[in-house]
């Protein structure tokens, strides 16, 4: 469907994996601990979904999908504002208390390893894809309420 990738949501997509995919790989990238483990998990599994969605609403095949296929527009809906949403802001405070934890580091002279820039390039990156999953949420949103039943 060249259609989906000219839509508001296709584009908006395209960005969320873009984004998803150098959350997670900055994250994964580096030496991380502690609740970096749950901010890694959730941004692998938004941008898992993600792929999923992207590909199903790409080759429109979203028929396929039992119970959810009828309510395609639902789904991407739930998905965006409570998954999306949720779990990126989680995992971008969760990086930023961390960069804010480690932003010592960051002065001349600091002679250790430092991840400080990694933890607030995944947060920057995070709260860019929360943003970008809030707008497609309420872009699903705003044609649910006038009644239409298709992503496209």
């Amino acid at each position: 469907h060249r259609a989906y990738l000219r839509s508001p949501l296709g584009l908006l997509r395209l960005g969320q994996l873009a984004l998803g995919a150098a959350f997670w790989v900055t994250v994964a990238a580096h030496k991380y601990e502690g609740a970096a483990h749950f901010a890694l998990f959730a941004a692998v599994l938004a941008w898992l979904l993600t792929l999923a969605l992207f590909g199903l609403s790409l080759l429109g095949r979203w028929a396929l999908v039992p119970w959810l296929g009828s309510r395609w527009l639902l789904t991407n809906l739930v998905h965006d504002l409570a998954l999306g949403v949720g779990l990126y802001a989680a995992a971008t405070g969760i990086m930023g208390y961390k960069a804010g934890r480690k932003s010592y580091c960051s002065l001349p002279g600091y002679s250790q390893r430092c991840l400080y820039s990694a933890y607030l390039s995944a947060s920057v990156c995070g709260g860019i894809a929360a943003c970008l999953y809030l707008f497609s949420g309420l872009y699903c949103l705003s044609r649910r309420c006038r009644d239409q039943r298709d992503i496209i």
